[in-house]
């Protein structure tokens, strides 16, 4: 799979509209089964650890919502800087931000996918992304 930057847009649209549907199963169909994930300090392989791994984050992560933006693609890969905010059991809110790596396999599922992630403490009135 090459990109042009019309898929590459709309490949970054699609992935931002999924996770915001916080819903694992579905957010896991864009990857491939023997999907790898480095996601912080996590390693996830494979599209039933994905699934777990969704779950566990939106059961913490509150009243998400996610922004994506285009970086840079090149070939089979694309690369994203990205922000989300969310709140913990507690009612702290936290805007996070980061960049992925992506990597695709010719049918176009994510085969790889690499993030570094940064959390801010931020009050309910510092909000953005609704």
């Amino acid at each position: 799979m090459e990109f042009t930057l019309e898929t590459a847009l709309q490949k970054v649209q699609k992935a931002e509209d999924a996770w915001n549907t916080k819903d694992p199963e579905r957010v896991s169909l864009a990857y491939t089964v023997n999907t790898e994930w480095r996601n912080r300090h996590e390693f996830v392989n494979g599209r039933e650890e994905v699934v777990a791994f969704l779950k566990r984050k939106w059961e913490r992560e509150l009243d998400y919502r996610l922004k994506k933006e285009l970086w840079a693609f090149t070939g089979n890969r694309i690369a994203v800087r990205f922000e989300y905010e969310w709140h913990d059991a507690q009612g702290q809110w936290f805007r996070s931000y980061g960049n992925e790596n992506w990597e695709f396999d010719e049918s176009g599922l994510m085969q790889r996918r690499f993030a570094c992630i940064n959390d801010l403490a931020i009050a309910a009135s510092d909000r953005k992304l609704f």
